[in-house]
């Protein structure tokens, strides 16, 4: 067999290790000097003896208990499932489908129990029309934000149309702390024009001239000449708001409006190509009011960016959490009712049966 420290091994092989360590005991050889030849650590032999000893058998299982006080209530299952398969929340990844129950008050199930129960109906597969992540991305070092309206990032994208060659472009400005779409416009050019006038709507929208120069959000962007136009650059420096640069060809020095393109033209309903302005501006008009209102997103802990900007954050998640916490709770007092229960009946089970007779002896 060889030294099987370290090796995971099967019933058969611990019970031959068992015998021969008795025969050795028996020809004077110690059980430390026996398990040092196998190399193996004596008191794992000494566990396998004790289990033996109980009356247990040695096969290999899951570390823990086999059945949890917190384990999930039957009904649970299966009201997750029911929520799961209806169609307003069958694009729902399991944790936007949890977070969505919770608020609802559906059910009060973890994410990584809601991720097994998809898994074991085959409900979980990947969305979109985008590759795997590598994990091999290092994001840059950012000062922290404490609050909405501190740093502002900006980017332009292509948008697909019907004929080769012509598109639209998306402009969108996003705030990092809320991740809310503070404004977006669509067009058919790339020019500074359009630039400065989705910057002065967000401007307007969140009355940033209204507050102190000291107070006004950093704005980081790309190297496109939209960008470094003169209008643009001498407009930050009116309002005192600086303007960083991302490096040329390094996308994760502004990685939330990248992470932010790839959520929009990654969404089920993204129809990928666009007839023409009109309806370019009424899918994105609909869609980006239901992203900062509607979508629970990942990166702030599952609350709509409306409800981060405007400093619900924290009172939302603190109240998931005790609702979470006091569904364990309860789950917990029902599985030692149930185990108390069936304890008490083995009880009386066996107290309420009959001895049997002892055989009399017949004299032939």
């Amino acid at each position: 067999m060889g030294q099987v420290k370290g090796r995971w091994l099967r019933q058969d092989q611990k019970l031959e290790i068992i015998m021969i360590n008795a025969q050795a005991k028996q020809n004077g050889l110690s059980a430390t000097r026996t398990c040092g030849v196998w190399g193996i650590n004596r008191r794992r032999v000494v566990r396998w003896q004790t289990k033996m000893k109980d009356g247990h058998d040695l096969r290999n299982r899951k570390p823990g208990s086999m059945a949890p006080i917190h384990k999930l209530l039957p009904n649970e299952r299966e009201i997750v499932l029911n929520m799961a398969i209806k169609e307003e929340f069958a694009d729902l990844s399991h944790r936007i489908l949890a977070v969505t129950a919770w608020d609802l008050g559906i059910f009060f199930v973890s994410f990584s129990s809601v991720y097994r129960i998809l898994v074991s109906a085959n409900l979980m597969s990947m969305r979109g029309h985008h590759g795997w992540h590598n994990g091999r991305s290092i994001p840059p070092v950012r000062k922290e934000l404490i609050g909405p309206n501190q740093r502002w990032c900006w980017d332009i994208s292509y948008l697909l149309t019907y004929e080769k060659g012509l598109y639209l472009y998306l402009y969108l400005l996003l705030d990092e702390y809320s991740r809310k779409a503070i404004a977006w416009l669509v067009s058919w050019h790339q020019t500074s024009k359009e630039a400065q006038y989705l910057l002065e709507q967000g401007l307007i929208d969140e009355n940033i001239l209204d507050l102190p120069e000291d107070q006004r959000p950093e704005i980081i962007n790309d190297r496109g000449r939209q960008m470094k136009a003169k209008p643009i650059k001498r407009m930050f420096e009116d309002h005192h708001m600086p303007q960083l640069f991302a490096r040329p060809r390094t996308p994760n020095d502004n990685p939330f409006i990248e992470s932010m393109f790839s959520t929009v033209k990654g969404a089920p309903q993204y129809p990928g190509r666009f007839l023409d302005l009109e309806q370019a501006l009424e899918y994105f008009n609909h869609y980006l009011s239901w992203y900062n209102s509607k979508h629970l997103h990942s990166g702030i802990d599952y609350v709509t960016p409306d409800q981060c900007h405007l400093g619900l954050r924290e009172q939302i998640v603190a109240r998931r959490k005790a609702d979470l916490i006091n569904q364990r709770r309860f789950r917990k007092e029902v599985n030692r009712q149930n185990q108390f229960s069936l304890t008490e009946s083995m009880k009386s089970l066996i107290l309420n049966l009959n001895p049997i007779p002892a055989c009399s002896v017949i004299d032939l």
